[in-house]
């Protein structure tokens, strides 16, 4: 078994520690090994307390009050959106909109400025990579308005054919939405030169961040994107809350998403002003210790830093793919280790990856089998599933010889 508990100067020990739950026995004497991180991360105890300290001292509905703990509350939850936009370099905290998830921030754009500015015969572009998020919507909203999708193909090699791409942008596409990485492949995408493409062309730009906010640095500025779309569960934060990015004078010139408290400047019987951005896509009352809670999780990323974060992940993904790739029967799925993220998805002969999956699990060690919410990726490859170990900035080298020892059980358990 490799031990290398010293990772580019950082003692990933000392980070493992402000992890409670990975101090968990899965069974008796069987400690939790958890691979697991690009369905959701774990959270720290700074998050924790963060989350608990809001409900046992500040708990107050925002925007609303003027007592000490509605001020108090609407303060943290302020100081939390301005932490997002400091945190992907956004040039105003006003065009960070919180929502429940990633989802929730594709399905805002799909239903806002997709029904304004989306007519029958328009293309939209896609991926066939991406997760169904980025999929179903503009399905339902092509059965609703009869636009066109495309989608730039995905190579043997688990890459975007950007040559493809430069035709579908001869088709004059109205939007191009796709995904910083891919969640099973682990491909992180040019996002930069797929974005310039986009705008020589006219269109607006989506990116799925996902599966990129929480692992590595990245400035909205700088990619030139119109819209970016993540969630605070993957990135050490809580459930329940996420994020969209959006141009500004593309979110003013948007409809509201929906009604209600808070979203709206004035009523009257018969009509309604909405409110300015960001309020106006936010109606209700929101997750604000969800917010706490993601502000504490930027806290804690920006204080261990995003780009040591991303030099772990690659050097543990790098071995999981030196070390899988040595075992007999075991297929990698997609780009070398060096163009991905910390993902690595893979088969393992006929062996059906929920029984991968489930033997693992009897050795504390906890991966995604299935097709991890891309379908027609997994159609693409002719797979009807993966199996998948995801790796974030508390895993260790050690971990992945553990995986490795357990893959070689599931072979005995087969007699393959």
């Amino acid at each position: 078994m490799r031990e290398k508990m010293v990772m580019n100067g950082v003692d990933i020990s000392r980070i493992r520690e402000d992890f409670p739950i990975l101090k968990r026995e899965v069974n008796p004497g069987v400690p939790l090994i958890y691979l697991d991180s690009t369905a959701t991360s774990q959270k720290p105890a700074q998050v924790i307390d963060a989350m608990d300290d809001f409900y046992r001292r500040s708990n107050a509905n925002i925007h609303r009050g003027i007592h000490k703990l509605a001020e108090e509350s609407t303060g943290l939850y302020e100081h939390a959106r301005n932490r997002v936009a400091e945190f992907i370099h956004a040039p105003s905290a006003r065009q960070v909109i919180f929502t429940r998830n990633a989802t929730e921030s594709l399905n805002l754009v799909a239903y806002t400025w997709g029904r304004a500015n989306l007519h029958p015969g328009d293309v939209v572009i896609l991926t066939e990579m991406e997760h169904h998020s980025n999929l179903v919507p503009w399905h339902m909203l092509a059965a609703e308005k009869n636009i066109q999708l495309e989608f730039i193909p995905v190579t043997s090699q688990g890459y975007l054919d950007l040559g493809e791409y430069q035709r579908l942008l001869n088709l004059g596409p109205k939007l191009v939405s796709f995904t910083h990485m891919s969640n099973v492949l682990g491909t992180i995408n040019p996002v930069k030169e797929i974005v310039r493409l986009a705008h020589q062309a006219g269109a607006v730009t989506l990116v799925d961040g996902a599966q990129s906010v929480p692992h590595f640095s990245v400035d909205v500025m700088d990619l030139q994107v119109d819209f970016l779309a993540f969630s605070a569960h993957k990135m050490c934060g809580p459930t329940g809350i996420g994020v969209l990015y959006g141009r500004k004078d593309l979110l003013e010139s948007m409809p509201p998403f929906l009604g209600g408290g808070d979203m709206i400047k004035r009523v009257h019987l018969r009509s309604f002003a909405p409110n300015e951005i960001p309020y106006k896509f936010e109606a209700g009352t929101p997750a604000i210790a969800e917010a706490v809670g993601l502000g504490a999780a930027i806290d804690y990323l920006s204080f261990v830093g995003m780009d040591w974060i991303a030099g772990h992940e690659k050097e543990i993904a790098a071995y999981a793919v030196e070390r899988l790739e040595e075992i007999p029967g075991v297929t990698v799925i997609g780009p070398p280790a060096g163009d991905r993220g910390g993902v690595v998805s893979f088969t393992l002969q006929d062996i059906h990856p929920h029984d991968i999956s489930q033997i693992l699990d009897s050795d504390g060690i906890a991966v995604r089998a299935g097709h991890h919410c891309a379908m027609p990726l997994h159609d693409r490859f002719g797979l009807p599933a993966t199996a998948r170990a995801s790796f974030y900035l508390y895993n260790t080298l050690s971990e992945v010889d553990s995986l490795v020892n357990s893959i070689y059980k599931v072979k005995r358990v087969f007699g393959s």
